[in-house]
């Protein structure tokens, strides 16, 4: 930051001279010629301005520089001419500058817009000058920026070519004036400057020579001394009176003019400093609080920004949470189902083999034999047995040849008369397999080994009708 105030300050410095300094060119004791009558000459195309003719100050004393048409370093910028003012003790030169607004230039009348306040010979409008056709000299054929406004100048005084001294014009700036004088300005351009010398080197333009009324007193552009666009002076502006040949009191007059010059130099170099130096500070602190307008901007966007962040970050967090929970909600509901889906599935399948286990298993029918089918059919009568065993009656033999008893066949085909496998369904009634397993009172086939026992089969029979009889 310092080195950026220094650099600012030697800029400055540098500038010092092209603006500050311009205002006091030169002081001489004597005072200037009163200005020249002339006509304006035509303006050479769109976008010229008109700077009027003025008295400047050589090695050979007063010379004239020409009026002439200039564009302007800028577009908007207007001119403010030159003057002579007096300072106490001589006459000095401020020189005439650029600026948005036209400055103080002494209330001396040039003429031409210029009548000694501001300037009424045109205006920038929408980056384009418009012409004061009242005021200017110009050919609307070509110029179409143009407009007509009377302005009112004071013919009857005469040409008076400086501020203040002995006879000269008592004019003060204005607060207008004033505010256009410290605002930015711009020094004469080199167009202009070329202009001013190329008319020092131009003897018929000395003063002591044209005695205040010069053979080219406007030309239509600048540095041209010749041609059509040169105007030379009606008159002067007044009788010319030349100067004292007083060598001591010139000599004293320029050494004072130079004491004084500089300590205006001086003067202006401190105040454009002091000027600058408040300028820096108040541009430092006008950064400093838009620095922290900024900061505090920036920090309020910021808050607000992780705010916002948090808060998206809280809402997700809790979507997030949310949808977990309901996802473990419906795990464990699912899994809550599952288990009890299963545990009725088992309690299902634990009732069906109970109930398959108190349901008894239906008797499984013996296998009928071709000798004794009656008997071997119902094993609860296996009593029977014990009359079958019995060999007393044998003397049945003589019998058999009776065909008649066989109808024991026809009782042993009668399936209504098994009520066996109903008294078998009773559980407490399973004694029976006890007796059927006894191996022992099979003497059957002992008897059924006899062939001549025949007619033994209708005695044979008989048992398991007692059996039957007695089950019952």
């Amino acid at each position: 930051m310092r080195k950026i105030r220094l650099l600012l300050l030697a800029l400055l410095i540098l500038a010092i001279p092209a603006a500050a300094f311009a205002q006091f060119e030169v002081s001489v004791a004597i005072a200037p010629p009163a200005l020249p009558v002339y006509v304006q000459p035509m303006a050479p195309d769109a976008g010229y301005l008109w700077t009027p003719g003025y008295w400047a100050y050589g090695g050979e004393g007063y010379f004239w520089v020409p009026g002439t048409w200039i564009q302007p370093p800028t577009v908007g910028l207007l001119w403010t001419p030159g003057y002579w003012g007096w300072g106490g003790n001589a006459f000095a030169w401020n020189g005439g500058y650029w600026g948005q607004q036209v400055g103080f230039y002494g209330g001396v009348n040039y003429g031409y817009g210029y009548g000694g306040v501001g300037y009424q010979g045109g205006r920038w409008q929408n980056g384009q000058f418009y012409y004061n056709r009242a005021a200017n000299n110009v050919n609307v054929t070509n110029i179409h920026n143009v407009y007509n406004t009377t302005v009112i100048n004071n013919t009857t005084v005469n040409h008076v070519s400086y501020n203040g001294g002995a006879g000269g014009v008592t004019a003060r700036p204005t607060a207008a004036e004033e505010t256009a004088s410290r605002g930015q300005h711009t020094p004469a351009t080199s167009v202009q400057t070329q202009h001013e010398r190329a008319a020092s080197t131009n003897h018929e333009l000395l003063a002591s020579v044209n005695q205040g009324k010069p053979a080219i007193a406007a030309t239509a552009k600048p540095g041209e001394f010749s041609g059509q666009g040169v105007v030379a002076a009606k008159q002067a502006g007044a009788p010319y009176k030349a100067p004292a040949n007083n060598a001591a009191a010139t000599k004293a007059a320029a050494t004072k003019a130079t004491e004084n010059k500089a300590a205006e130099n001086k003067a202006a170099a401190t105040k454009a400093t002091e000027n600058k130096a408040a300028e820096n500070k108040a541009a430092e602190n006008n950064a400093a609080a838009t620095k922290a307008t900024e900061n505090k901007a920036a920090e309020n966007t910021a808050a607000e920004t992780k705010a916002t962040e948090n808060k998206a970050a809280e809402n997700k967090a809790a979507e997030t949470k949310a949808t977990e929970n309901k996802a473990a909600e419906n795990k464990a509901a699912e899994t809550k189902a599952t288990e009890n889906k299963a545990a009725e599935n088992k309690a299902a399948a634990a009732r069906t083999n109970e109930n398959k286990a108190a349901t008894p298993k239906p008797a499984r029918a013996p296998a009928e034999s071709t000798k004794e089918p009656t008997a071997h059919a119902q094993p609860a009568a296996r009593p029977a047995t014990t009359a079958k065993a019995q060999p007393a009656p044998r003397p049945a033999t003589a019998t058999h040849p009776q065909p008649t008893p066989r109808p024991a066949t026809t009782a042993k085909a009668q399936p209504a008369a098994r009520p066996a496998p109903a008294a078998h369904a009773q559980p407490a009634a399973r004694p029976a397999p006890a007796a059927h397993a006894q191996p022992a009172p099979r003497p059957a086939p002992a008897a059924k080994a006899q062939p001549a026992s025949h007619p033994a089969a209708a005695v044979h029979a008989q048992p398991e009708k007692a059996a039957h009889t007695s089950g019952g």
